[in-house]
């Protein structure tokens, strides 16, 4: 990656730039500040491309840091600066002085610091996209990771249910069961009382049937 590989770049708060810095002539200033009039107040990155560069920013809490680079820089690498820009603007100026300072007021600070990071990202450049491709694929693997967790508890939740079902279907089976105990046993004193009731009925008719033969308890005759 070349010297020219960072065309431009400031430091905004809001829509007031407070430090920038640029070895190039050209309307890259213009285009950039009618970008920063349109971007969104919440924080986040965006990336606009224009004439084979790219306008990136990265908006964070009222403050806009901005790099025009090349469209052969990838969008890591321009953000990987506007990172490192951003941590140290704020380790600087984060007490209040950036809260109060006016147009450009910084630029005379903090422009030959903008070079310094300039210069490291180039100088740096394979070093960092090597460290942005392991970065990607931790996020990946731990996405893939917490996936499985998820799918891992899902399918805990799954056996969670069925556990329940089966003891519930258990806890209805003992209940039947014991029903169907008590029913049985209900069943056996009625048919034993049937019983009770015919044989009493059975031995009343024999007694009376007795007694008309006999004519009484004497049947000797």
């Amino acid at each position: 990656m070349g010297q020219e590989s960072f065309i431009y770049s400031f430091v905004a708060r809001g829509t007031m730039v407070l430090a920038e810095y640029t070895e190039f002539t050209g309307n890259f200033p213009a285009i950039a500040a009618q970008c920063l009039q349109k971007l969104p107040s919440t924080n986040n990155k965006f990336t606009y491309n224009c004439d084979h560069h790219t306008f990136n920013f990265l908006v964070e809490d009222g403050y806009a840091y901005c790099v025009v680079a090349k469209e052969s820089v990838s969008k890591q690498i321009s953000i990987a600066f506007l990172e490192r820009m951003k941590t140290d603007f704020k380790k600087r100026y984060g007490g209040g002085k950036a809260d109060t300072a006016a147009a450009k007021s910084l630029n005379k600070e903090f422009g030959p610091i903008i070079k310094e990071h300039m210069q490291y990202i180039i100088d740096h450049a394979d070093e960092i996209e090597k460290l942005l491709k392991v970065k990607a694929q931790v996020s990946e693997v731990k996405s893939i990771m917490l996936e499985n967790i998820d799918k891992a508890v899902e399918r805990g939740e799954n056996l969670t249910i069925l556990t329940n079902k089966a003891e519930d279907l258990r806890d209805s089976a003992q209940q039947y069961k014991k029903k169907g105990t008590q029913i049985r046993r209900k069943m056996w004193y009625q048919n034993m009382k049937i019983k009770l009731v015919v044989g009493g009925i059975l031995i009343l008719l024999i007694l009376i049937i007795w007694l008309s033969i006999c004519q009484g308890f004497n049947c000797t005759n």
